[in-house]
């Protein structure tokens, strides 16, 4: 008899093959024109047997988008925990891969990002989660400069929240597609240096 544990996997790894399934559907024909039906015959399993594991298309997206934000996190969280740098090339890094990031989905894979826009708006907690996490990153950047003396920063969750407030010209997709990477790159780092400047100690 299967224990609870090899149980728990295997249930894990259907999962993890229906999101998947579900993620290349949504990338290739967009959310909306995307059926429970299809996402199960992907994985070939009934669609009732699909229902065993999500209660319907929306807890899917919401799954997905879950996915596609936690790897976002994690190229910007090696970005901030980089052992070798000090806190202002740190910072200035962090807007260089947020950018990039961000222009990535946006110029690669545009369907899987008006997936997340539509599953974060019907489910705001998930982009407010995210936000929390971008900066507390942006916060661990600021202690670590602080530390170091390069910053000089009181309130780093304020300082941290208003840095991440001059980033959101890099995150809103309608902005991100607007120009050349190469260009916006520029303009990241430019912004990141003006802010570094003002958070240096005097």
């Amino acid at each position: 008899m299967p224990s609870s544990q090899s149980t728990h996997g295997a249930e894990n790894a259907v999962r993890m093959r229906i999101l998947e399934a579900a993620e290349k559907r949504f990338q290739d024909f967009g959310y909306g024109k995307t059926t429970m039906a299809e996402i199960a015959e992907d994985v070939d399993m009934s669609a009732a047997n699909l229902y065993r594991y999500f209660q319907n298309k929306l807890d899917i997206g919401e799954a997905c988008a879950s996915r596609c934000m936690q790897g976002h996190l994690e190229r910007l969280r090696l970005v901030a925990r980089q052992g070798d740098s000090g806190a202002a090339r740190r910072l200035e890094d962090f807007f260089l891969e947020n950018l990039r990031a961000n222009h990535e989905i946006v110029s690669q894979r545009p369907r899987i990002n008006e997936m997340v826009e539509l599953i974060t708006t019907r489910k705001p907690e998930l982009f407010k989660a995210m936000v929390r996490d971008i900066e507390s990153l942006l916060a661990e950047i600021l202690v670590y400069g602080n530390a170091t003396g390069e910053f000089d920063v009181v309130d780093v969750m304020t300082g941290a929240s208003c840095i991440h407030a001059a980033m959101v010209l890099y995150e809103v997709p309608i902005f991100v597609g607007l120009y050349p990477y190469e260009e916006y790159a520029r303009q990241a780092q430019s912004l990141a240096r003006l802010l570094v400047r003002g958070l240096r100690r005097q």
